[in-house]
């Protein structure tokens, strides 16, 4: 699950992360009183689930009143196009309004789970401001990393060693080490998968401060974070990942336009990679799970088809605690009670497999069964073509 900047920065303040001063605000008017309080002189900035809103022009100087009114008119509303929104682009509906401060240095911090050593790892980075990812790929010697034992949390002589690979000194030393141990609690606290700040500040006057941050938690973890589940803005989310998750199913909208149905991530990645294989672009991944019912499955059909994209379904299911015949069912009433259209290659092994291609059959229904997994992509994407 993702949350705003605005939200993120209340977290990492309550742990400590020194942030700047400013609030939320919906309306132009608000934006205006807002500014008035923080001086005048502040920073507005779209607030949407994605970065890059800088560069998009979501990110913008004002000061005095009417500057703030003019740049919170022209932001708020504006369907805003980053490198991570894809062309589309998204709807500005919050900005954040703060105090702008002097920077004499920007850098990046950020946390993200190591699974090869299984641990959180801290990056820092004294490029910071920059796309990591960039930072990553052209210059990768100047990411410093730093594994913690989550239950320890980010040791002191950890947080020095890289404050010093940062070139901080004096009582920035100090502060930045703060900063990294708060945003260590804040991860393992509350479940986060990634916490980013780029970039973190050096103040012209020696403070740290987190002029920006990026948050991302754990969905299998929220049942013991009720406060964070209350952060979720369903209008930042795709309306299909949104209604998915509403009968227990998992699923992430594609670019492609053969949409798939499989029970187990592992088997979907499998999916994916073959169709890829045979030439098409698979349009989501979408896992029923283990132990779907007919009405999750028809659900799941429902979903698929409301992508206009897809120009061809897969199914790939191995029964185990999800029979085959129960499969087979939900699919045959799945396809007559929304009138599919597009064609439905199914590929299944396992429990009751026989029963469920009795029931394909005798359903009267134009569907395509494959043999095996290469098989059945080749067919799909030639049916899909």
């Amino acid at each position: 699950m993702k949350i705003h900047e605005y939200q993120a920065k209340t977290i990492l303040a309550k742990y400590g992360v020194p942030v700047p001063r400013g609030r939320m605000a919906t309306t132009v008017e608000e934006a205006v009183q807002i500014a008035a309080e923080l001086g005048g002189r502040v920073v507005v900035k779209a607030q949407i689930h994605a970065g890059g809103r800088g560069k998009g022009g979501g990110v913008k100087l004002a000061e005095g009143p009417a500057e703030v009114r003019e740049t919170a008119s022209k932001i708020l509303g504006m369907t805003l196009v980053t490198h991570q929104t894809g062309p589309e682009g998204k709807l500005v509906q919050r900005l954040l309004i703060e105090e702008t401060l002097p920077i004499a240095r920007e850098l990046y911090l950020g946390i993200v789970l190591d699974r090869t050593q299984g641990k959180p790892v801290v990056m820092a980075s004294a490029a910071g401001g920059m796309d990591i990812e960039e930072v990553a790929s052209k210059t990768p010697e100047l990411i410093l990393k730093e594994a913690f034992d989550p239950n320890a949390g980010l040791l002191g002589f950890q947080g020095r060693k890289l404050a010093f690979g940062l070139g901080l000194e004096g009582t920035a030393v100090t502060e930045a080490v703060r900063a990294m141990q708060a945003l260590a609690r804040a991860y393992v606290k509350n479940d986060m998968t990634l916490a980013e700040i780029n970039p973190l500040i050096l103040t012209t006057d020696g403070h740290i401060v987190a002029l920006d941050a990026k948050i991302n938690f754990d969905d299998n973890a929220l049942f013991r974070n009720k406060d964070i589940v209350e952060l979720r803005d369903i209008s930042e989310e795709d309306p299909l990942e949104v209604e998915a998750s509403k009968y227990g199913l998992n699923y992430i909208k594609l670019d492609g336009n053969v949409a798939c149905m499989v029970n187990g991530a592992g088997l979907a990645m499998a999916t994916m990679d073959i169709i890829k294989y045979a030439g098409g672009n698979p349009a989501n991944f979408l896992d029923v799970g283990g132990g779907a019912s007919k009405e999750q499955i028809k659900s799941a059909f429902g979903i698929l088809l409301a992508d206009p994209s897809v120009k061809a379904v897969l199914i790939n299911i191995f029964g185990g605690i999800l029979r085959c015949d129960m499969l087979a069912a939900g699919v045959v009433d799945a396809t007559l009670e929304l009138n599919v259209k597009v064609p439905i290659v199914i590929r299944m092994e396992g429990t009751n497999v026989e029963e469920g291609r009795r029931i394909l059959k005798d359903s009267g229904l134009n569907f395509t069964v494959a043999e095996d997994m290469k098989d059945a992509a080749e067919k799909v994407v030639a049916l899909a073509r």
